[in-house]
């Protein structure tokens, strides 16, 4: 097959901290070699300034944020990480708005879900997704879908998009609660589940509900802190997120030409970074 004929995949890496990213970019050695892959730096190493990823700006921010809270931001010692994590979600959406890719892998240090229009916690900062959507909103772009496999409720998504009917959001975490109106849909995910449970769950909700939807791009909140060894542990093994891909990219694919942004959310466990990250970006150019 040719390189043409698979997606193009970008891959955004902002400013980061903590442990869990020390092996990166390195670690990616074995995809970053790919014809269909398009690396953007934010760390001031790349030599090709097209490819140079920005921070979000004041202007970006203030879709969605309140001056108030971007000023709380700014006394954390993390506001440049967090604007380049934000910056990252931003840059990817446009590149895939643009044609120049047909999905994304979003490295985030400091973001994504637990970022409201007047509150953050949980090591989010900015809502890097919901910020791309107001900005989205803006050229046209009207239905957006995300999927948020974080181990923990995504209460800041919620709070912004908890009215919004052009936008599909389904959170597995603590309950269930649907509210077909709003397009709200929350799925329970007990301790101690297993994938082939867990798998079940999200064909049975997610996938028919974005058929349902028909968005025009997909968003998945990934966070990995939902395996076992990790701090959300509910039982997953480091293979069932490749798993949970393969079913987001196939809708994707079917719904929205591949329009697909993978944005890292929850887990700290340097080992399984390693582990799952390469591999999910592999699948994401396949």
């Amino acid at each position: 097959m040719k390189t043409s004929q698979y997606n193009k995949t970008g891959i955004f890496m902002p400013h980061f901290k903590g442990e869990r990213l020390k092996d990166f970019p390195q670690a990616l050695d074995n995809v970053l070699h790919k014809e269909n892959i398009i690396y953007y730096d934010g760390r001031y190493q790349s030599t090709d300034i097209a490819n140079h990823l920005a921070a979000a700006t004041k202007d970006e921010l203030s879709r969605v944020h309140s001056e108030d809270m971007i000023e709380r931001v700014k006394m954390t010692g993390l506001f440049e990480a967090a604007l380049y994590s934000a910056g990252g979600t931003i840059h990817a959406v446009r590149e895939i708005f643009k044609g120049n890719i047909n999905n994304a892998f979003v490295f985030t240090g400091v973001g994504d879900h637990h970022a409201g229009r007047d509150f953050f916690g949980g090591h989010c900062y900015f809502n890097g997704a919901a910020i791309a959507i107001a900005l989205l909103k803006e050229t046209g772009i009207r239905r957006f879908a995300i999927v948020d496999t974080d181990s923990h409720h995504a209460d800041g998504t919620r709070d912004i998009f908890n009215y919004d009917k052009d936008v599909l959001h389904i959170c597995f975490c603590h309950q269930d609660y649907q509210d077909d109106y709003n397009n709200i849909i929350d799925v329970a995910i007990q301790y101690g589940i297993n994938d082939e449970a867990y798998l079940h769950k999200f064909k049975l909700t997610v996938v028919p509900s974005i058929e349902s939807f028909s968005p025009e791009i997909i968003f998945w909140e990934f966070g990995y802190d939902a395996t076992q060894g990790e701090y959300g542990n509910k039982g997953l093994s480091r293979n069932c997120h490749l798993e949970i891909l393969n079913m987001i990219k196939a809708s994707a694919d079917e719904l929205c030409g591949g329009k697909l942004v993978v944005i890292l959310c929850g887990g700290s466990g340097r080992q399984l970074a390693t582990y799952i990250i390469p591999r999910i970006i592999a699948n994401l150019t396949e």
